[in-house]
């Protein structure tokens, strides 16, 4: 009980942790929705009771009242959005894609990654999640965030996700070949980036995926820092383990709703509301990196680093042609990245731009 309400804690709605309760004097409320929150502890959870914070928010902003449904399983919460049941959803972005593959964009494989001296530069690569979350979340991007009936409304960061390994002697490429690799089982972009490492998709999800490293089932997954003292991550590594200070993605939260079942301009507001508290998210995911002790971090030689980007690339150009990836996302978190690194050696090579 105590790691699930910490997991959600950690792993849902970050973007709202600390925000302020609606002003007096609201606006009377000229409609209502519903709303379907994944939070692994329900309506116990921390992540929903900051839903709550959002749903008063939005009262004041908006004159809407939102009905807060809380879904421990995030599966069911898609397929309750998808069906009608909710008139919006809040999940993480490997989940929301399907509505909006251009938003999700951020959640693509190495995607942010701004690579400098052989090293990942981290602060920067928050710098290209926080360029894009700012620009999509602006009035001039409203159309993008818009398909079909669904418009997302709302996107921030839920941290660095980098692999976790039972032994640093798989901390490198060559070691990985032939090693079981936790995949969640609904990203089939992971999985297949896995496969090209020549390592073994193992299907997990995020209510078993701590238990089957802690137990040895798989001996590699991907999780922010946010997930280390949660899912007790430090059980799997023991005294042999490792964290590969490299990220595979920045992971994103996201809210998406049905336009038609909100008033006009909610979903510019709730950008504008969700893009306002990155900073606050970053301030949390910085403590949890610092959960991590040292002693686990590794980092990789320059050729291994070198052939990592080369393959998420590559990776992301694969799952684009395959409509798994968005291209026009793609091609502006590109644009992103060469502008804060330009002289990146992709920022001369006509790759990700459609």
């Amino acid at each position: 009980m105590r790691m699930l309400r910490s997991a959600c804690a950690a792993l849902a709605l970050l973007g709202w942790l600390g925000a302020t309760q609606a002003a007096e004097g609201q606006p009377p409320v000229t409609m209502t929705a519903k709303m379907c929150v994944f939070d692994p502890l329900g309506i116990k959870g921390d992540g929903f009771r900051a839903a709550r914070d959002f749903r008063l928010e939005m009262i004041d902003e908006a004159a809407i009242d939102i009905d807060m449904k809380a879904y421990v399983d995030e599966r069911v919460a898609v397929e309750d959005f998808k069906t009608g049941q909710c008139d919006g959803l809040m999940a993480t972005g490997l989940r929301t894609k399907s509505f909006n593959g251009m938003a999700a964009a951020l959640d693509s494989v190495g995607a942010s990654n701004i690579i400098r001296n052989g090293k990942v530069d981290l602060a920067a690569s928050y710098d290209v999640a926080r360029r894009f979350i700012q620009l999509v979340s602006s009035p001039k991007a409203a159309d993008m965030m818009v398909d079909g009936a669904y418009e997302v409304a709302g996107i921030f960061p839920l941290g660095a996700a980098y692999v976790f390994v039972s032994d640093r002697d798989y901390a490198s490429l060559d070691a990985q070949v032939g090693k079981r690799f936790g995949t969640f089982d609904h990203d089939k972009a992971e999985a297949q980036l896995v496969q090209r490492l020549g390592a073994r998709p193992v299907a997990v999800d995020l209510s078993n995926v701590g238990a089957m490293f802690n137990n040895h089932n798989v001996d590699m997954v991907v999780l922010p820092t946010i997930a280390y003292m949660p899912f007790e991550i430090y059980r799997g590594l023991g005294t042999k383990g490792a964290v590969i200070r490299m990220p595979m993605t920045i992971s994103t939260y996201q809210v998406v709703v049905r336009s038609a079942k909100f008033p006009k301009g909610f979903g510019q507001k709730a950008r504008a509301y969700n893009a306002r508290n990155f900073e606050l998210a970053m301030a949390t995911l910085k403590l949890a990196d610092k959960d991590v002790p040292e002693k686990f971090w590794v980092d990789l030689t320059p050729r291994d680093m070198e052939r990592y980007e080369l393959l998420m690339r590559q990776g992301r150009v694969l799952m684009a042609e395959k409509g798994i990836y968005d291209k026009k996302g793609l091609k502006l978190v590109k644009k992103i990245r060469c502008g804060i690194n330009p002289g990146a050696s992709e920022c001369s090579e006509p790759t990700e731009e459609w």
